[in-house]
């Protein structure tokens, strides 16, 4: 059955809130045969994901998704059978006021962070009436495992990995279209895409006294001038390449969201931020060092540790110590160059590990697919 849907995104100061929502636009329209319109308040940010956007553009037109410009005075439009407010933000007053107004209200759905959290399966699917409307919200909220929301993930993206990688030469053709060519048999390729974080220059220091050729790419991010600092230069540009011994550091453009996902697939090792990137690595079947967005209240230590105690099932008890310190390490900002040698030397263990992971999350909830089953349902039988 094919309905509307409008998804509100505000992008706050990176590029996770935008890549999470144009991802799940994106899959509502392709897999699931969804009329979606996006609305987005920065479309500068939003463009570096999609470089076929317009950013002058108040509507435009994308992959069959209609993106609006997410202005202060909205135009005179009728909501969308199901409303996606994402990611903690707001939806307009005056777009509630006409949500209110029709004699079949909308499903109202309000999505959360992704959490590995108890509470997450606990508080999945309340809804919570507006105080002083006729409307009701549902909260999704994703997570891992029965109960939940589930994980964002294309299911033709999957398939595509496995095509991508049955081919014999698209990673080296991918690596040469960054810029990368000639790459030892036997090289460690690295992605690292963090935030601003001390604890590059430990990481750096064991890959530079790895024995083999090491290959380490930075896409442009806050996470360069670290490496420039480490390198003694005043900055990165795009397209340099710095070698120091065996380790050859390659500084690439930010990367849209398809030449991104190609980057994790084509990686030994990830090291990945926020939420997309992070669901993305674990698609990805790679391992990663994950840097959870830093929040003042210590909140995401508490993400971080939760997840952790699922990831590590499966690894031996010294292995996924091994990982939860490097994870801590990283995360604390600490200069630790032998956690990192340790860790890479157990590097073939973490990668068998990944392969389990992915195959693990494949059987749990999809996050697209459980909220067209919601919305559907409750259009089919409009109770509220």
């Amino acid at each position: 059955m094919k309905t509307r849907w409008d998804i509100f995104c505000t992008v706050i100061d990176n590029f996770g809130d935008i890549g999470i929502a144009w991802r799940l636009a994106r899959q509502l329209k392709d897999e699931f045969d969804q009329e979606v319109c996006l609305w987005v308040d920065d479309l500068v940010s939003f463009k570096r994901l999609e470089p076929r956007l317009n950013t002058d553009a108040v509507i435009q037109q994308i992959e069959g998704i209609d993106i609006r410009h997410w202005k202060e005075n909205l135009p005179e439009i009728e909501p969308a059978r199901v409303v996606i407010e994402a990611l903690a933000c707001h939806l307009p007053d005056a777009y509630l006021q006409k949500m209110a107004a029709m004699a079949v209200k909308p499903v109202w759905i309000n999505l959360e962070y992704l959490s590995a959290e108890e509470w997450v399966a606990e508080c999945h699917g309340l809804t919570s009436p507006h105080p002083r409307l006729p409307l009701t919200q549902t909260f999704f909220i994703p997570g891992f495992g029965p109960g939940t929301a589930g994980l964002l993930g294309s299911l033709r993206q999957h398939e595509e990995l496995a095509s991508w990688r049955d081919q014999p030469g698209e990673r080296a053709r991918f690596f040469s279209s960054l810029g990368i060519d000639s790459l030892p048999d036997q090289a460690l390729t690295i992605s690292l895409f963090a935030y601003d974080n001390p604890a590059i220059a430990g990481l750096l220091d064991a890959l530079a006294r790895l024995p083999q050729p090491t290959c380490l790419i930075v896409p442009e991010g806050k996470a360069s001038s670290r490496v420039a600092a480490w390198l003694g230069l005043v900055g990165l540009q795009s397209g340099q390449r710095v070698k120091r011994g065996q380790l050859a550091i390659h500084s690439i453009p930010f990367l849209d969201q398809v030449h991104y996902d190609r980057l994790l697939w084509a990686c030994d090792l990830n090291c990945v931020r926020g939420e997309d990137s992070f669901i993305q690595a674990q698609w990805a079947a790679r391992p990663m060092i994950w840097q959870p967005y830093v929040q003042e209240d210590g909140a995401h230590w508490k993400k971080l540790q939760a997840f952790l105690g699922l990831y590590q099932q499966g690894l031996e008890l010294e292995t996924a110590n091994l990982l939860a310190e490097a994870w801590r390490v990283w995360n604390a900002g600490e200069i630790n160059r032998e956690i990192w040698r340790e860790y890479l030397g157990n590097l073939p263990e973490f990668t068998c590990h990944a392969g389990r992971w992915e195959t693990r999350i494949k059987s749990w909830p999809n996050l697209a697919n459980e909220l067209v089953k919601f919305a559907l349902s409750k259009i089919q039988s409009p109770v509220f």
